[in-house]
């Protein structure tokens, strides 16, 4: 579904780029607060590269444990709770995952798909973010995201989007989902 080499560098690049990225930013914001008279418009550049960085870095570390080779459990279909609830919210597995596909294939440039848990509602809902850092409405707590920035399936399926997020599925690590939907809903 996504070739060795992507993820390579995917993981050993983009996602350590956003994690040095925060690191690098978290350190300003320090040396900026100890001012005597931080520099307000510093601050705010260096909230949004916090957001961006911070995102970045979020946003994979929950894309890597959500995914696992098919010899590993990747693929298939969710049972559990995580499988009554989507077939609650979505009426089937199958309208879900129309709703998600459809999710990640729309993303304008760059983006992510995301399930999500409103714990306001009580309900399963798929949100789309464009870039990192956008469109998430608060509260929602992401369990489930697709990375459909061009660096997560380029090397292998081009332009060809709708090619990678069918791939995806077969990797999809739907224990680990339900999992963290139970740490959620706690």
């Amino acid at each position: 579904a996504i070739d060795a080499q992507t993820m390579t560098i995917h993981h050993g690049r983009h996602h350590a780029g956003y994690v040095r990225g925060l690191n690098t930013t978290l350190a300003l914001l320090g040396a900026e607060r100890s001012r005597a008279e931080p520099n307000t418009a510093r601050i705010g550049q260096l909230s949004r590269d916090l957001a961006f960085h911070g995102s970045g870095h979020f946003n994979h570390a929950l894309f890597w444990i959500t995914m696992a080779p098919p010899a590993a459990g990747g693929g298939g279909e969710p049972g559990g709770a995580l499988g009554e609830r989507i077939d609650r919210d979505f009426g089937s597995f199958a309208a879900f995952r129309r709703h998600l596909g459809a999710a990640a294939a729309t993303v304008r440039g760059s983006g992510w798909a995301w399930l999500v848990f409103e714990p306001a509602s009580g309900h399963l809902m798929v949100h789309q973010m464009q870039n990192q850092e956008e469109l998430m409405f608060h509260g929602a707590v992401p369990i489930l995201g697709i990375d459909v920035w061009e660096h997560a399936y380029y090397l292998r399926y081009q332009n060809r989007r709708r090619e990678y997020i069918r791939a995806w599925w077969d990797v999809v690590n739907w224990p680990k989902v339900d999992e963290l939907l139970g740490r959620v809903m706690a």
